[in-house]
């Protein structure tokens, strides 16, 4: 199973009248909310530093641009760029929760914000400090009575848990990479993971020895999402196009989005660290592959 791209890709590009958007658009988080597609995409200017753009679309193809960035560096984390935005959307305690990655001299550390509208964001915290790590995105729900968190602890996935976002515990280590595979250097998580009855499904990416990156999709157990239930050995999608192939990162897609509606999975990605893409795929197509590879 291929993911399909969308005909009209990249979706996003650079848009030289805007400064701080002007070289790269890429790795974005998208959630539908009131009928809508809120893409927040980390953005780039000449002096490569990174802020958060805010983006609409009615339909999830066509996408209106707000001119300034919704979110940019404010503190000594921050230095040189927010980037790499997940956007869940907690329908319990109608909140969102944007996991974001702050680089500056201090490192690469994994923080949370939070929002009720999507518009005003006030920062929550670090998941971890003192060490390189990003790749972090929240669980829609709560899992007895805690939050869930992705993670990267280079080179694998991992998870940690929390009362209140503030304080995280029992890092656990859930998948690595796998020699041989197209997978076998680096593995972290994509977007916000789907619920099924079968489990929690999963896309994320990996790269090989020759640092291409490629799409892959895993299913986790509901209660215990550290216990893997299934990893199929192919992957689901790779760098094609002349914009996924030739840019700031090259042969690089990156995706920390999977929204689904109405049964289509809506995979949104950064080419080359460069513009922004769409593939799809139907709901069921993906967990049948990931359940019988």
């Amino acid at each position: 199973m291929k993911l399909l791209r969308y005909s009209g890709n990249p979706i996003l590009k650079p848009d030289p009248l805007h400064t701080w958007e002007a070289l790269n658009v890429f790795n974005c988080g998208v959630v539908y909310y009131n009928n809508l597609f809120h893409m927040f995409y980390r953005a780039q200017g000449t002096d490569y530093i990174s802020s958060i753009g805010y983006a609409i679309s009615i339909d999830g193809f066509h996408f209106n641009r707000f001119q300034e960035p919704i979110f940019s560096p404010q503190n000594e984390w921050e230095t040189w760029g927010v980037e790499d935005p997940r956007l869940t959307c907690l329908e319990n305690e109608k909140r969102f929760i944007m996991a974001y990655t702050a680089y500056s001299p201090k490192g690469i550390t994994p923080m949370y914000a939070e929002s009720e509208n999507l518009y005003n964001w006030k920062r929550i915290g670090p998941l971890v400090v003192g060490e390189d790590n990003k790749d972090h995105v929240l669980f829609p729900r709560q899992i007895d009575g805690r939050y869930v968190t992705f993670h990267r602890r280079a080179p694998g996935m991992w998870l940690a848990y929390s009362s209140d976002l503030k304080t995280w515990t029992d890092f656990k280590p859930i998948m690595g990479p796998r020699p041989g595979l197209w997978d076998c250097k680096r593995v972290g998580a994509g977007g916000v993971p789907i619920e099924t009855e079968h489990g929690w499904l999963c896309l994320y990416h990996g790269y090989d020895e020759n640092h291409v990156y490629r799409f892959g999709v895993c299913l986790l157990d509901l209660e215990d999402p550290a216990m893997v239930l299934a990893r199929p050995e192919d992957f689901i999608m790779e760098p094609a196009e002349p914009w996924e192939l030739k840019g700031d990162v090259p042969h690089a897609i990156f995706s920390a989005a999977n929204p689904v509606i109405s049964g289509q999975v809506y995979v949104y990605y950064g080419g080359a660290d460069r513009a922004i893409g769409l593939a799809t795929c139907e709901l069921m197509d993906l967990l049948d592959f990931a359940l019988r590879g």
